[in-house]
């Protein structure tokens, strides 16, 4: 690279110039390098790139400049030593997890998770004979219950998706550091603006660059976060070797996107808690999930491990599915969609959608019901977002 990692530089300064690398054309964006694969000077050179005695790149499924600097960014943001992107987020969280994993592991995870982080859990990898305990994530006496020696792997998010539930951070990675676990954390909710999981000594992040990252609604992609031995010595060959690789384009628009996601953030964070509050307070409403609001069940570690609430909201209408259907429909301005940590709000129902294939059972026990929403705050004026959810709440009466 030819900007060295700066110590000093706060992270709105990282977001704009951690990992630039610039060709001899000396662009002021990063350069778009849209090959698959590279040349060599010589034979002899190709031999020393592939037994690694030479620094460069062989082929953009192992590596391209362009997905290097988002990488190299990316980790300065978070905090991490290194990063490898992916094709998408859950092309990140199945690679963290099966790279490390053998017939005969063990695996503990919180049982809040996103439907295919569980799918991949309760489905894929028993599969390959690893063991799956879950655990309500904010108690702590089921992890250590859990936990426990021959543990291989603690995985959870935080906040998860929807119910916005929060794992202690500093509690459960020392739990299994205890038995000599790794801990992988699933930090999308959150991004590295308003949580660095690595800061508590968790092993390996992964996140969603579709998400807040790019937070237009344009690209998909993920990254895989840890120390460089953990890359070298698990990742790397997986990743090489299953494909799951990140574009050039992709990698290019997430630079570009990392440059403004600590600005959008903010102005998300800030509608979000106005917006939580407004809901609150609505008779049409039977519960509201915020980490950014004091009625929320874990406000104080919300308030110890995270910079603010966050973009998402989740709420408990009353009647159940026909009438967040008829709350959803209601809507103008509130696009419905799966998608979150996008510029334009967007709501979706849970139960119908994202955890689907979890089974109505599966999703009692972690709170999920057919009258939840969950909502992702966007950009537009806070004002006008109010207006829209009150009109669509008072169509319901």
């Amino acid at each position: 690279m030819n900007d060295k990692r700066q110590s000093g530089w706060r992270s709105r300064t990282r977001a704009v110039r951690a990992g630039l690398d610039r060709s001899p054309h000396g662009e002021t964006s990063e350069a778009l390098y849209l090959n698959s694969g590279f040349v060599y000077d010589s034979a002899e050179q190709a031999e020393a790139r592939f037994l690694g005695d030479d620094e460069g790149f062989i082929y953009s499924r192992y590596g391209n400049p362009t997905v290097s600097m988002f990488e190299e960014r990316l980790a300065q943001i978070d905090g991490s030593e290194a990063c490898f992107a992916t094709a998408s987020g859950m092309a990140a969280v199945f690679a963290a997890l099966l790279c490390q994993l053998q017939s005969g592991d063990h695996v503990v995870a919180s049982r809040a998770l996103f439907g295919s982080c569980h799918y991949i859990l309760t489905q894929l990898l028993p599969r390959y004979g690893i063991a799956i305990d879950l655990v309500d994530g904010a108690d702590l006496e089921q992890w250590r219950g859990a936990i426990k020696d021959g543990t291989t792997v603690v995985f959870f998010e935080t906040p998860s998706n929807p119910t916005l539930d929060l794992i202690d951070l500093e509690a459960v990675i020392g739990l299994a550091h205890g038995v000599g676990a790794r801990v992988v954390v699933d930090n999308v909710f959150s991004t590295p603006i308003l949580q660095r999981p690595a800061d508590y000594g968790a092993d390996v992040v992964v996140y969603s660059g579709t998400k807040h990252m790019d937070g237009q609604g344009r690209i998909l992609g993920g990254a895989v976060l840890a120390s460089q031995a953990f890359i070298d010595d698990h990742l790397m060959n997986f990743m090489r070797h299953t494909g799951p690789a990140m574009s050039a384009f992709n990698a290019w628009v997430l630079l570009k996107g990392l440059e403004t996601m600590e600005l959008r953030l903010a102005e998300q964070c800030r509608n979000a808690l106005s917006i939580a509050g407004m809901l609150e307070n609505n008779p049409a409403i039977e519960r509201v999930l915020y980490p950014g609001l004091e009625s929320f069940p874990q406000y104080e570690l919300a308030q110890r491990q995270m910079s603010a609430g966050g973009t998402v909201i989740t709420f408990d209408l009353r009647g159940g599915k026909e009438e967040a259907f008829k709350f959803l429909n209601g809507l103008q301005i509130v696009d419905i969609s799966n998608n979150l940590g996008d510029a334009k709000s967007l709501i979706t129902h849970p139960a119908t959608t994202t955890h689907r294939a979890v089974g109505p059972e599966e999703r009692a026990k972690v709170g999920i019901g057919d009258g939840m929403v969950r909502l992702s705050v966007g950009l537009e004026d806070p004002d006008d977002l109010v207006e829209d959810l009150t009109a669509a709440l008072q169509k319901m009466a």
